[in-house]
């Protein structure tokens, strides 16, 4: 274990089941990782990233080559998995200023809503009979709170995606299925390779975030296991910011 995954036991998730979405690069990748290093049977599912090395490595993750536009392929995926305790949701895009052009808008609102929203439907009647209550976690973004010029759909769907997670807590509760989001600040993955490539904006950011660092996918991970844990057993609703203070300034 590292030091940012302390406090989570040792076979905290043993004999349980995670498929996480988006799960073959950044945050999806770590939290694929993690669970199965805490006992779980993981299947991690999203596109083949450009870098290999991105790609989950650990004996109890399968990878499954998939793109979440394929809503159905996405649904059959997900039902025919068989028994589930965890549904992840990490897919995400952004296209930056591109996603002014509505063809642009239109495919990041479906990757990182609509997908999300197909993703808890399929996996909806497996959690339903998970022992114990099954849970779910969308990631969300710190941009669900502020917005962002640069990012329009992005920030549009991520603010959906919390609204979906409360909506869904509501719903999902009389089946024991929690529903909670994490909102990560400005993490070091591949989706934040153009801000990381520019220094002058890289270093703007990081000024203002309390920490003075950007956060790395592991500590993403590590809130994503927390709130798919029973430590968290009473939490549904919950979009938890984990950006590093930024939001508090």
């Amino acid at each position: 274990m590292t030091n940012d995954t302390e406090g989570l036991a040792p076979g905290l998730f043993a004999g349980r089941r995670a498929f996480v979405t988006g799960g073959t690069s950044g945050i999806g990748a770590a939290t694929a990782v993690l669970f199965a290093e805490l006992g779980a049977e993981v299947t991690a599912l999203g596109l083949r990233p450009a870098d290999e090395g991105e790609l989950p490595e650990h004996p109890a993750v399968r990878v499954v080559e998939h793109d979440v536009l394929d809503g159905g392929g996405l649904t059959g995926l997900i039902s025919e998995a068989g028994r589930l305790d965890v549904l992840v949701n990490c897919a995400g895009v952004s296209h930056d200023r591109d996603e002014y052009d509505l063809e642009r808008w239109r495919r990041v609102l479906e990757i990182n809503l609509t997908a999300t929203m197909i993703a808890c439907q399929a996996a909806r009647p497996a959690l339903a009979r998970a022992e114990g209550g099954g849970s779910i976690v969308n990631v969300s973004s710190m941009f669900s709170f502020t917005g962002s010029r640069d990012r329009p759909a992005y920030s549009a769907s991520k603010g959906a995606v919390s609204q979906l997670t409360k909506s869904l807590a509501a719903e999902y509760a009389a089946d024991g299925v929690r529903v909670n989001a994490v909102a990560p600040g400005f993490v070091v993955t591949p989706l934040a390779r153009g801000l990381l490539d520019d220094p002058p904006a890289a270093e703007a950011v990081r000024a203002r975030i309390p920490f003075g660092r950007y956060g790395r996918p592991r500590e993403i991970a590590a809130v994503n296991a927390f709130l798919c844990s029973p430590a968290a057993s009473y939490m549904t609703g919950a979009v938890l910011p984990v950006d590093g203070g930024y939001l508090a300034v």
